[in-house]
C-alpha cells in the first residue's frame, strides 16, 4: 500500500483541499439529507411533536457521540503531524489509544444515561406532550451511540491518513441505511418512534462495519497491534488537550439545545419548539459544504505543519477561507430566497408555517462571514494549539450565544432568541479574525 498521506505535502494546496474537501462535503450532505429527510419522515408520518421530541433527544446521543468525535480529531491531529514528520509508531499508538478511550469513556456514559432517563428528557425540554415519545427515542438510540462514537473517532483517523473517499462512504452508509429503514419501520410497519429510533441505531452498527473493515484490511497504514493498545499517558494528554477542544463545542451545542428548547418552550410552546427543531436541522444540512472545506483543511494544515512547510500551511489557511466564504456566499442566498418553500417540505402546520421562514432568516443572516471563524479555530486544533483553539472555538456558542438568548428576549420577544444566531457569528468572527491574524504573522513566517 503506496503511503498516500505523503501527498498532503506535496501536492498543490489548491487541488489538496478540494480532493480533501469534496469527500467530506459529499459525506456530511448524505449525513445531513440523511437528518432532513428523516425529520420530514417523522414530521409527516408521526406528526410534528415527533419533530420535537427527537430535537430534545438529539443533545444527550450527541453529547455521547462526540465523545468519539472528539477523540478522534484530537489523536487525528496527533497522527497528522507525526506522519508529517515521520514517525510512524507515535501515529500508531495514537490509534491504538484513541479505540480504548473511545470505548470506556462512551459506554460509561450511555449507562448514566439510561439510568437518569426521567431526569435528563424534561431536563433538555422533553415536557408536557414530547415526554412520552422523546423517551422511546431516546430508550433505543442510546444502545446505538457506543458504535455512532467508535465511527466517528474512525472517520477523522481515516481523513488523517489522507484518505478522504472512504471517510465519505462511512459517512454515507449510515445515512442511507437510516432513510430505507425509516420507509420500513415508519411507513410499512407503523411502528412509530420506535421505527423511527431502530433505524437510526441500526445505521450506526453499519457504519461501524465498515469502518473495522476499513482498519483490518490494506487500504490503511495503520496497522496497529495489541501493544498499541495500552494507553499512553503523554498520548493521552496531548489527545485530551486538543480532543477537549471538540468535545467542549459538542457540549455546548448540547447547551444550546436545552437552553433553546426550554426558552422557546416556555414563549411559544411545542410550535416554537418545533419550530427551532426545522431550522436546526437546516443549520446541519445547508451548511455542508462550508463545514466540509474545514474537514478537509484540517489534514492539509496538521501535516505541513509537522512537516515544517508554513509557506503550505498560510497557503492552506487562505484558501480554505476563500473556499468556504465563496460557498457560504451561495447557501445565504438560497435561504434568503426560499424560506418558505423550505420549511413547508417539513410540516404542514399553519401555525408553524407562518413563523419559522421569517425566523430561518435572521438565523442564517451571518453565513457568509462564518468561514473566517470556522477555518480560524480549526487551525489552532490542526498545529496542536489546544488553549487558543478552545477558546475561539467557545467564542461563538459559549461565550456570545448563549449570553444573548437570555438577554435579547427582554427586549424582543421571541424575535429576540433568532437575532441572537447572527449576533453571535458576527462577534466570534471578529474575535477569531484578529488571533488568527497574529498567530499568521507570529507563527508562520516565509
Amino acid at each position: 500500500m503506496s503511503n498516500k498521506s505523503a501527498a498532503l505535502g506535496s501536492e498543490s494546496i489548491g487541488s489538496l483541499l478540494i480532493k480533501q474537501a469534496v469527500p467530506a462535503s459529499i459525506g456530511i450532505l448524505v449525513m445531513s439529507l440523511n437528518i432532513l429527510v428523516d425529520t420530514i419522515f417523522v414530521g409527516n408520518w408521526i406528526g410534528s411533536i415527533a419533530i420535537a421530541a427527537i430535537n430534545v433527544v438529539l443533545p444527550v446521543s450527541f453529547f455521547i457521540a462526540a465523545l468519539g468525535m472528539a477523540i478522534g480529531i484530537g489523536g487525528s491531529s496527533i497522527i497528522s503531524r507525526a506522519l508529517g514528520a515521520g514517525n510512524k509508531e507515535r501515529a500508531l499508538k495514537t490509534f491504538g489509544n484513541q479505540i480504548t478511550l473511545t470505548l470506556l469513556l462512551t459506554i460509561s456514559m450511555v449507562v448514566l444515561g439510561l439510568v437518569f432517563i426521567n431526569e435528563l428528557i424534561p431536563a433538555f425540554g422533553g415536557k408536557g406532550d414530547i415526554f412520552e415519545p422523546a423517551k422511546i427515542y431516546y430508550r433505543i438510540v442510546l444502545y446505538g451511540v457506543p458504535l455512532l462514537a467508535l465511527c466517528m473517532m474512525g472517520n477523522n483517523v481515516i481523513r488523517a491518513e489522507g484518505k478522504p473517499k472512504f471517510a465519505m462512504i462511512a459517512m454515507i452508509i449510515p445515512s442511507v441505511g437510516n432513510l430505507v429503514l425509516d420507509y420500513i419501520f415508519i411507513y410499512h410497519l407503523d411502528m412509530g418512534m420506535a421505527g423511527a429510533a431502530w433505524a437510526t441505531t441500526i445505521s450506526y452498527g453499519l457504519c461501524f462495519l465498515y469502518v473495522l473493515w476499513f482498519f483490518l484490511s490494506n487500504k490503511s497504514e495503520l496497522q496497529i497491534s495489541l501493544p498499541h493498545f495500552g494507553l499512553d499517558l503523554p498520548i493521552l494528554k496531548e489527545m485530551s488537550a486538543l480532543g477537549f477542544v471538540t468535545l467542549a463545542r459538542q457540549a455546548v451545542v448540547s447547551v444550546t439545545y436545552l437552553l433553546m428548547n426550554n426558552i422557546l418552550f416556555d414563549i411559544g410552546g411545542e410550535a416554537s419548539v418545533a419550530s427551532y427543531g426545522i431550522i436546526a436541522r437546516m443549520l446541519m444540512f445547508a451548511l455542508f459544504p462550508v463545514l466540509g472545506v474545514t474537514q478537509g483543511f484540517l489534514p492539509i494544515a496538521g501535516y505541513n505543519y509537522g512537516a515544517h512547510q508554513f509557506t503550505r500551511v498560510r497557503e492552506s489557511i487562505n484558501k480554505a477561507i476563500l473556499y468556504a466564504g465563496g460557498l457560504g456566499l451561495v447557501i445565504f442566498a438560497a435561504i434568503m430566497i426560499f424560506p418558505e418553500q423550505i420549511v413547508s417540505v417539513f410540516t404542514t402546520d399553519p401555525d408553524i408555517l407562518s413563523e419559522t421562514p421569517h425566523y430561518m432568516r435572521w438565523v442564517f443572516a451571518a453565513t457568509p462571514i462564518i468561514a473566517i471563524q470556522l477555518i480560524g479555530s480549526a487551525y489552532f486544533q490542526a498545529i496542536g494549539k489546544a488553549v487558543p483553539a478552545l477558546l475561539l472555538t467557545l467564542t461563538r456558542q459559549g461565550f456570545f450565544f448563549i449570553p444573548l438568548i437570555f438577554i435579547l428576549p427582554h427586549y424582543f420577544g421571541e424575535l429576540g432568541v433568532w437575532i441572537s444566531f447572527p449576533a453571535a457569528d458576527i462577534l466570534s468572527t471578529i474575535v477569531t479574525g484578529y488571533f488568527l491574524n497574529r498567530e499568521i504573522r507570529k507563527t508562520l513566517k516565509e
